[in-house]
Order: structure tokens, then C-alpha cells, then sequence
């Protein structure tokens, strides 16, 4: 009966959204009108409300949708929607503004004496839109608006033309900052917490461990990453779409000629296209520059997007007018000034300490006041020509409404969806499939293709998205990142604005466009487009780089970086390294050879052999390489062999364990049909006969196990175990090769913090000697407290200790104390002797030593990675590895 319920969900969706009900009811309202029904056919031929729901009951799934009601709204954590107004204001301010049209027209100009340069144009002016607005209807519009009549008028092909114009005007769906990135972000998040717990459970099932290792786990994503990630791919698709403008303009004479332009290539003129170009390319720098940089969350990038874009507004409605740049100038004068005293002053108001610092300050206040003032003075301008603030305020708040309305509405139908046992259902669908992940994955994209002929991007974003993206997170046969799953579905669903009959991209033109452009001929344009932009899907999908390369490179280089010793790049660091020591090897053994001919024989006997041992550590280092990449080599030996047999025992067993599920729930329904007074034995005789059905299915599926499973599965793991035992030994030798160093210079150094306490040391004893006992141990607590800031001065901290102690109590004895002070100061001129030592005839040849390995075999404990190795890293990083076998 749940499948009858998941079915009669989806019928009620399809007659909702067909018959042109709004979609934002379509999706709750279908839910709920299914989970009732379902509670009430349980309630009156089952006695049982819950009786038709996979699991649970109806009052736990309106709950669940609640639950996700609120976690849209109110959870902190997830803020990332926040950005949709600010980004959505921010494209309509651009657009209201008439800026969109400047581009446009300039851009016109400069490329339309090349074929099809006024084609190109509008792809390049489109890829900007994209950059600044990310709203499909109002780029496609302005450019319709614009660009449509120059190009009829100029004998470009009608078909060509239309797919032209829609096509750019998509680009905002994948060139960030774009909505659907912000959206996909925030469902993958979700997604992700729910494919970490697949895919432990998953691993538990294959190997009886309960924790998964961390190199195995799921990370999510955020709009930032997804920002990053969709850069490349939408520039891919620009270059694409040029690429195939030039190559119809060539081959296919007079379907896009040249378009001379009547005035000069002069100075006026390309500083008309600089004071057009230059402020919009600013703003797009200010905005994803800011995200790379660390700079700004995504939600602040929005706001100085927004502000930026109101700016920019301000003076375009009054060019022509005196004083039209003046807020602006204002505007940059202010953030100059502010990035000239951020540059070169600490500006903190807590650190105050004398005139200059105060200075410092009101001069940055000053700064930020103006700034205030050139962004309200724009405001102002925008509000009052036109009335263009209020227009763009109500587009935007209309628009996030709808967007945020969609959201709640997916929210319920994607509990609904589950509590039917959908998501089960489709899991099984995919698993079951032949061919692994690629076949999972191709099947998914047609889906969504197909879907995207009806369906907005928004209702495929909210609606598939929650249910096939735990799927394919969590099969670690292809171990895909969160970002480029969000990315290719982006990429794809994009082509939804093109694809007939509800293609929105063309609804918006067919508003625009004159009588004598036809329908068919819209059709007929955008069909090259569509493919264009499934052979970017295609190569995104082949080289996961394009997607994954800069939000791992922003990861690795940041301040908040992680250290080289995570478990999650330990295989990568390791992999550049050893080709490290095959192009350094030599000069590596030059500089240890250096090392160990360094004088340490009058240093303490703990120091001295520490290290001995580290240099000894380091001279074993290249052997510990070798023998990892000797066991690796094994490894991948053994591997293409065995891997067929994995995967087709785990998927046996991956049935096999899904038939169990069922046979579990049809245990619990037999009894609760025994408990049923009415055909309750029927019921119980069909039941078990399903059961001893399913029970033999199971059974046959594990007969199908080959026999020598067992040998070659047991071989498997102890050449993945003498694989990993190898990198241990190596992680071990080079942290040994290398901390003792660390330590010894921090040790060495240390003089200069412990000659000061000399004189504190030396007037304890008349303190000792002369001072009430309690208030002599109190003193030499506090020179204890010094000393301990000391790195490794324990042997004259012992000895303070002892004497404190010796003082305190009813019998204090004065004289111990003071033998006790005695040896604290002979321990002391010990430490200083040999420090003293050791600071002029070894500390430089330790630091020259430190400095020649500390990126290479010192690599592990520093703290964060050098940019040219985090470069390689996370070009590493960016493939996608199958980790299926370790499960």
C-alpha cells in the first residue's frame, strides 16, 4: 500500500503543477492532501493511522516538515539563503538602471566588425550579466530588448539569433553569484548529512567496524565553494558558445556578417567602453575576490554586491546631469583610504596606546563616515529618479518570496516522498542498476534532463535534488565531492530554461521579440545551444579538476588552512613529496650529513640524544618512502584482479541485506495482521508465503558468492594493511626526523628568556632567609611561574619546587630551602651555560638544517602548507579516487 500512496503522491503533484496550480501550493498541498489520505485509509481498514506509511506515522512526518519549516528559517547554522534577496536586489538594481543596456551597446560596437563579433558580443555581455545579476528573466529581457532588433536588423539568421540571445541570458544560472548554486548548496548540505550516515552504515555492514576513518568521510559544501567550483565550467560554456558563434559565422556565409561600426576607434571611444566595462568587472572582483580571499562570507559578498550595484545605479540614472560621479568618487575615495590605513595600522580600538594609534582610528572613522554618506547620497538618487529603489525593492522581495515559498513547499513533499518509502525505492532503483556509479549517475542526469522540459530549476533543485544526492554522495566507488555533484546538476538543470515546451528562457524572449520571429524558429535556435551545453556537462563530468581545483586551492592556501598532518591530504602531501626526494634526494642526504657533523656533545644528555635520534630518523626517511611505495606497488598490483569480485560480492550483499529490510517489515505486519480479528489468518498465510518468497531470493543471492571470496578478500587486506603500516612507519620516522629539532631550537633560544632571571632567582635566598614562611613560598611561586615559560627548564623549576615546599607547613625548614635555592641556581648557570653555548656554535647551523628540510621531511609538522605544495595538492585533491574497496 505505500507504493499506491507514493504513486498517488506523484499523480496528485503532476495534476497540480499541469492544470497550472501555483507551484508554491503544488508541492505542500499535494503532500498533505497524500499523508491524510493515507491516515485515514490506516485508520478505517487497518485500524491503524501509521499502518500505510513505510515508517513512522503521519504525525511524525507533518512534524518532520515542520521541522524542516524551521530549519529553513531559524536554524543559525544555516544562513546561507540569506543571500538570495541581496544578490537578487543586486541584478535588478544593474538591470533597472539601464547599465546592462550600456554593455550591451559597447560591447556591440568593439566586436561587430569580426564574424559574428555582434553574436559574441552578447555571449560575452551575457557571461557579465551572469557575473552581476544571475536573473535569467531580466537578462534575457534587456538583451532581447537591445540586441534582438541590431541583429535582425544586420541580417542575422532568425534561429541563430534567438538561440543566441537565450542562451547567454542562462549563463547566470551557473556563473556565480547564481541562485541556484546558493540553493543547491543549501539542499547538499542536507544531503550530505544524510550520505555520511549511508555510507557508515555501509562500511559497518562490510567491515563490523562502527567508525568510519576520517579519510573516508563526507564533506559538505557551501555557496562559497559552489561559487568557486561553477567558475570554470561557466567559462567553459561561454568559450563553447563563441567557439560555435565564429564557426557558424565562417562556415555558413551571411547567417552572422561582420557589422561595421560607423564611428572611430579612438581614445574617446575605448574610454566610453573602459567607463562601461570597467565599473561592472570592479564589482564582480569585489565580489567573488572578497569570497576568495577570504575576505567575506557569502552573505557579506552579497552585500557589497547589493551596495555596489546601488552605486552604480546612482550615477548611470544621472549621467548626462553635473555631479553624476560624485558619490562614486566619494564612494572609492573612502575605500582607498580605508585600504591605505588597513594596509599599514592595526586598527583596533581596544589597543589604543598612544596619539598616533588614536589618530589611526579617527582617521578610519572618518573614512567609513564618508563612505556611509556616498552610499546614502546614492540612495538617494535611486529613489528619487524614477522611483527605481521602490520598483527594485518590490521585484526583489516578490522574487525571494516565490524562491523561499518554493523551498517550504519542497520541504513537505520531500517528507512526504520518504514517508512513503520513496527514497528507499529510488536507492534500490539505482543500486540495483548494472554498471556501478557511472550508470547511477548518467540515469540521474537524463532524469533531471527530462524534467527540466516541465520543470522549473528550483522545483528540480528542492524536489530531486534532497532525494537522489544522498545516493550518490555515499557510493565510495566514485567518492564525488558534494560540490561537483552540485555543479554537474547545476550545469544541467540549466539547460531546463532552454529546453521546450516550458523553456522559460524562451516564454521571456517570445515576450520581446517581434511578430516576425516565429516560435519553430526560437525552437529551432536553441536545440545547438542545448547540446552545446551537454558537451559541457560532458567534459565537467570527465575532468572533475574543472569543478574541484579552486575551492581546494582556496581551502589549502587559506589562513584557515588545515595542517599537513590531516588524514584527508596525508596521501596527496605524501605523493608530491616522495617525487620530492627523487628530484632533492641528493642534496637532502648533503644537508644531513651536514647536520650530523654539528658539534652537540656539551649539550644534555636528553637533548643530545634526541637528536641523534632525529637525525638518525632523517637519514631512514628515503628507505620508509621506498618501502611505501614498494607495498603501494603491491597494492595496485593485487587490485585490478580482485576488484570485479568485490564489487559484484557487494552488490549480492547489498540485495541480500535490502530483501532483509523487507523481510523485516513484512515480519512486523504479520504481527500486526495476527492481532487483526477480521481475514486475519488470510492475511497472516500471505504474508508468510511473501517471507519464505523473499527469504529464498535472499538465499540465492548469497549462493551466487564465489567460492575463493573469502581467500582473495583476506589477501586483500593484508597487502591494504601492509600498505598502510608502511605510511605509518614513514609518518612516524619523518615526525621523529623532525620535532626533536623543532624543540632543540625552541630550547637553544630559550637563553634569551632565562638570563632575566637571574636577579629573581639569586634574591629569593634573603627572601627564604628573612620572610615570613608563607609569604617566601608565595615569591618563589611566582619566580616559578617565569621559569615554566622557559621551553625545558625543569631542572631549575624541580628545584624551586622542593624549596616552596620546604617552607610550607607548621615546620618549615629555612635551611633546606636554601640548599634547595642553591642547587636552583647552579641548575640555572647549567641551562645558561650550555645555552649560551649552544646559541652561538649551533643555533644557526640547526636553523640552516630546519630551513632545508622543513618542506620536505619537516612537511608533516608544520603549520599549514607552502603555496607551491598546496597548489599540487589540491590538484591532486580535485580527482575523484573509488575508496569502494575499503568497504
Amino acid at each position: 500500500m505505500e507504493l499506491f500512496f507514493l504513486a498517488l503522491l506523484i499523480l496528485t503533484l503532476m495534476a497540480a503543477l499541469g492544470s497550472g496550480y501555483p507551484v508554491a501550493f503544488a508541492l505542500p498541498g499535494s503532500a498533505i492532501i497524500t499523508i491524510l489520505t493515507a491516515a485515514t485509509a490506516g485508520y478505517l481498514f487497518a485500524g491503524d493511522t501509521g499502518a500505510y506509511f513505510a515508517q513512522g506515522n503521519p504525525v511524525q512526518w507533518l512534524n518532520a516538515a515542520v521541522t524542516n519549516f524551521r530549519g529553513i528559517y531559524f536554524e543559525v547554522e544555516r544562513d546561507t539563503l540569506i543571500a538570495i534577496p541581496l544578490f537578487v536586489f543586486m541584478g535588478i538594481m544593474l538591470q533597472r538602471s539601464k547599465i546592462a543596456e550600456d554593455l550591451l551597446i559597447a560591447m556591440a560596437q568593439l566586436f561587430g566588425p569580426v564574424p559574428g563579433g555582434l553574436g559574441i558580443s552578447v555571449v560575452f555581455v551575457g557571461a557579465l550579466l551572469a557575473a552581476t545579476t544571475g536573473i535569467v528573466g531580466a537578462t534575457v529581457i534587456a538583451m532581447g530588448l537591445i540586441s534582438l532588433p541590431v541583429m535582425l536588423r544586420n541580417k542575422y539568421d532568425v534561429p541563430l539569433t534567438t538561440g543566441i540571445i537565450s542562451a547567454s541570458g542562462t549563463l547566470g544560472q551557473i556563473i556565480p553569484p547564481s541562485i541556484v548554486l546558493i540553493i543547491l548548496a543549501d539542499q547538499l548540505s542536507s544531503a550530505t548529512d544524510r550520505a555520511a550516515t549511508i555510507r557508515k552504515a555501509e562500511f559497518k555492514d562490510a567491515t563490523g567496524l562502527s567508525s568510519l576513518p576520517t579519510e573516508f568521510d563526507l564533506t559538505s559544501t557551501s555557496a562559497g565553494e559552489m561559487f568557486m567550483g561553477a567558475l570554470l565550467p561557466g567559462l567553459v560554456l561561454v568559450g563553447l558558445y563563441m567557439l560555435y558563434i565564429l564557426a557558424v559565422a565562417i562556415l555558413k556565409k551571411g547567417s552572422a556578417p561582420p557589422v561595421n561600426y560607423d564611428g572611430k576607434y579612438d581614445a574617446k571611444f575605448f574610454r566610453r567602453v573602459g567607463l562601461v566595462l570597467i565599473p561592472p568587472l570592479a564589482l564582480i572582483m569585489a565580489v567573488l575576490g572578497s569570497i576568495v580571499l577570504g575576505i567575506a562570507t557569502v552573505n557579506q559578498a552579497g552585500a557589497i554586491g547589493a551596495v555596489g550595484a546601488m552605486i552604480m545605479g546612482g550615477y548611470r540614472l544621472m549621467d548626462g546631469k553635473k555631479g553624476a560621479y560624485y558619490p562614486a568618487l566619494l564612494c572609492f575615495a573612502s575605500l582607498g583610504a580605508l585600504a591605505w590605513l588597513v594596509s599599514n595600522f592595526d586598527i583596533n580600538v581596544k589597543l589604543i596606546k598612544d596619539g598616533e594609534d588614536a589618530a589611526v582610528i579617527a582617521a578610519a572613522t572618518v573614512a567609513v563616515f564618508f563612505l556611509l554618506v556616498s552610499i546614502f547620497w546614492s540612495g538617494l538618487r535611486v529613489y528619487r529618479v524614477e522611483n527605481t529603489l521602490s520598483q527594485v525593492m518590490v521585484e526583489t522581495a516578490k522574487t525571494t518570496s516565490l524562491v523561499f515559498i518554493i523551498l517550504l513547499g519542497a520541504a513537505m513533499l520531500t517528507a512526504a516522498f520518504r514517508a512513503f518509502g520513496g527514497e528507499d525505492l529510488v536507492r534500490g532503483f539505482l543500486l540495483d542498476l548494472p554498471g556501478g556509479f557511472i550508470i547511477k549517475f548518467v540515469v540521474v542526469m537524463a532524469v533531471m534532463f527530462v524534467l527540466g522540459f516541465f520543470l522549473d530549476f528550483i522545483e528540480i533543485a528542492v524536489v530531486v535534488v534532497p532525494i537522489i544526492a544522498p545516493i550518490l554522495l555515499a557510493d565510495p566507488s566514485a567518492n564525488i565531492t558534494a560540490v561537483w555533484l552540485g555543479v554537474m546538476i547545476g550545469v544541467n538543470i540549466q539547460t531546463s530554461f532552454l529546453t521546450p515546451p516550458f523553456g522559460f528562457a524562451l516564454f521571456y524572449l517570445r515576450g520581446v521579440a517581434p511578430k516576425s520571429v516565429q516560435t519553430i524558429q526560437m525552437y529551432k535556435g536553441v536545440v545547438p545551444f542545448i547540446l552545446l551545453q551537454l558537451a559541457g556537462l560532458v567534459i565537467v563530468g570527465l575532468y572533475p579538476p574543472l569543478v574541484n581545483y579552486l575551492p581546494n586551492r582556496i581551502n589549502l592556501t587559506a589562513e584557515t588552512a588545515p595542517p599537513p598532518r590531516n588524514p584527508r591530504i596525508q596521501a596527496c602531501v605524501e605523493h608530491r613529496l616522495f617525487a620530492d626526494y627523487d628530484a632533492h634526494g641528493d642534496a637532502l642526504r648533503g644537508h644531513i650529513a651536514a647536520a650530523r657533523s654539528l658539534d652537540i656533545s656539551y649539550l644534555p644528555k636528553r637533548q643530545r640524544d634526541a637528536l641523534s635520534k632525529a637525525l638518525a630518523a632523517a637519514g631512514q626517511t628515503f628507505e620508509m618512502a621506498a618501502n611505501v611505495r614498494a607495498a603501494g606497488s603491491k597494492l595496485d598490483t593485487y587490485i585490478p584482479g580482485y576488484r570485479p569480485m568485490h564489487r559484484r560480492v557487494r552488490s549480492l550483499e547489498g540485495k541480500a541485506r535490502r530483501i532483509g529490510k523487507d523481510i523485516a517489515e513484512l515480519e512486523q505486519n504479520l504481527r500486526r495482521a495476527g492481532r487483526d480479528n477480521q481475514n486475519g489468518n488470510e492475511d497472516a498465510d500471505d504474508l508468510r508465503r511473501d517471507i519464505a518468497a523473499m527469504k529464498a531470493d535472499s538465499q540465492a543471492l548469497l549462493v551466487q558468492v564465489p567460492a575463493e571470496w573469502k581467500d582473495a578478500r583476506k589477501r586483500y587486506l593484508e597487502v591494504a594493511k601492509a600498505e598502510r603500516s608502511a605510511r605509518l612507519k614513514y609518518r612516524r620516522t619523518v615526525d621523529g626526523a623532525y620535532e626533536p629539532l623543532a624543540e632543540a631550537q625552541k630550547i637553544i633560544a630559550g637563553v634569551d628568556k632565562l638570563l632575566p632571571l637571574q636577579k629573581p632567582i639569586t634574591g629569593l635566598h634573603a627572601i627564604a632567609a628573612t620572610s615570613p614562611p608563607k609569604e617566601a613560598a608565595l615569591a618563589i611561586r611566582e619566580v616559578m611561574r617565569a621559569v615554566g615559560k622557559v621551553p625545558a627548564a625543569n631542572s631549575i623549576r624541580s628545584r624551586l619546587s622542593r624549596a616552596r615546599r620546604a617552607l610550607r607547613g607548621r615546620n618549615a625548614d629555612r635551611q633546606k630551602a636554601a640548599q634547595e635555592l642553591d642547587k636552583a641556581l647552579a641548575a640555572f648557570a647549567a641551562e645558561v651555560a650550555w645555552r649560551s653555548r649552544a646559541k652561538r656554535q649551533l643555533l644557526a647551523g640547526l636553523k640552516a638544517y630546519d630551513n632545508a628540510i622543513k618542506s620536505t621531511i619537516g612537511l608533516r609538522l608544520q603549520e599549514k602548507l607552502p603555496k607551491d605544495v598546496a597548489i599540487d595538492v589540491a590538484l591532486c585533491r580535485s580527482v575523484h579516487r573509488d575508496i569502494s574497496l575499503n568497504f
